[in-house]
């Protein structure tokens, strides 16, 4: 989407900060699950795999930035690249909690 001049993007009226931002969490959520998923290819979540997870999306973040401002209609912005910093920290949230209940589906339950 960040190739997408400005006129061409959609508008969603009154919301249209949030589904553009929830835009930037959530698929920057997905990258960074499936980034870790990737890397730790079946293995545990180890500190170094979450360190290189969060620098490449950190990496890629900027680097998307850095494609919108050659793209006609579209500025880089400092708050997308922190969105998405968000959204990868999210992810790795998400993953390792997901693996951690699907490992211990029994935990937690009365």
């Amino acid at each position: 989407a960040s190739s997408t001049s400005g006129s061409d993007l959609p508008d969603f009226g009154y919301i249209d900060f949030l589904a553009m931002k929830g835009g930037h969490l959530v698929g920057y959520t997905l990258l960074s699950a499936a980034l870790l998923h990737g890397l730790s290819n079946g293995g545990p979540i180890t500190r170094s795999r979450i360190a290189v997870t969060g620098i490449l999306v950190i990496l890629y973040a900027i680097s998307d930035e850095w494609h919108q401002s050659f793209t006609p209609g579209r500025n880089p912005a400092l708050l997308d690249v922190c969105i998405d910093t968000a959204g990868g920290f999210l992810g790795v949230v998400f993953l390792y909690f997901i693996r951690k209940r699907l490992r211990h589906p029994w935990k937690g339950h009365s």
